[in-house]
């Protein structure tokens, strides 16, 4: 499933390839998943200008003149592709075809890439925001007496971060993924706030440096830790591969568990 730097690339990418581009015509193909009907999509889209695409927590926004905003929420196998005039794509979910004759298009083999019309705004503040702040972070953390990884991995608290980046973050914090999140002392949680800001920009910039205009897929060559085939990490700690919620967890012993 692409993250949060995956995303941040790509939102970039089309925004540059896309923005002030008019919808020529929208097709809904695949309506197991989507809420709106292919009705709704061309209602709200068709003839209207793209003003710009960016990315809220895990999903890419597409927002036009009209203030209609459209999601893409791409789960674990969605990509997207360009295409000139015809859009030839197998498993296609969501196509929309400009008037300057190029397009975009959603695909998903296992028809589960969600698109959706207006999604509903939240408070839950995005893992690159301002208002993810130490404060917020002690607060959650302090009512919760859950593995911390389930916490960086719910959407309800941060919105953004998944399984690999969420081990990345925590070995950088030097945090155990199964410390209890109300045990975890200030100045830890502090670290975990910069381990955060530091591993998701820096994974940004590798992606962007290593693959400048990709719309689809996930980079992981350039992580530390979240990596089957390494076995030690860059500080020489032994990696450790546990199941943790279903997700496959890796961490060292270098990371301090509190419980």
């Amino acid at each position: 499933m692409p993250e949060l730097p995956d995303l941040q690339v790509f939102s970039h990418n089309l925004d540059k390839k896309l923005a002030g581009k008019v919808v020529k015509d929208v097709a809904l193909e695949n309506t197991k998943k989507a809420k709106d009907t292919p009705a709704a999509f061309k209602k709200a889209i068709k003839g209207e200008k793209l003003e710009k695409v960016y990315r809220e927590g895990k999903e890419l926004r597409f927002k036009f003149k009209n203030d209609v905003v459209l999601g893409m929420h791409l789960m674990l196998h969605g990509k997207l592709y360009f295409f000139e005039e015809k859009n030839t794509n197998k498993h296609t979910i969501l196509e929309l075809l400009f008037e300057d004759g190029t397009g975009l298009v959603l695909t998903d083999y296992q028809g589960i890439a969600l698109p959706s019309l207006n999604p509903e705004e939240t408070d839950v503040p995005d893992a690159l925001s301002d208002e993810l702040t130490v404060k917020y972070l002690e607060e959650q953390l302090g009512k919760k007496r859950t593995a911390i990884k389930k916490i960086l991995l719910d959407q309800h608290i941060i919105r953004g971060i998944g399984n690999a980046y969420a081990d990345e973050i925590l070995w950088e914090a030097g945090i155990s993924p199964f410390s209890v999140s109300n045990k975890i002392p200030a100045a830890k949680i502090k670290a975990l706030h910069r381990a955060i800001q530091k591993v998701l920009k820096e994974a940004e910039k590798n992606i962007r440096k290593e693959h400048p205009d990709i719309i689809a897929g996930e980079i992981r060559d350039f992580l530390k830790i979240h990596q089957p085939k390494e076995t030690h990490s860059p500080t020489g700690g032994e990696i450790e591969q546990k199941e943790l919620n279903g997700r496959k967890t890796y961490y060292t012993d270098e990371q301090e568990l509190f419980d």
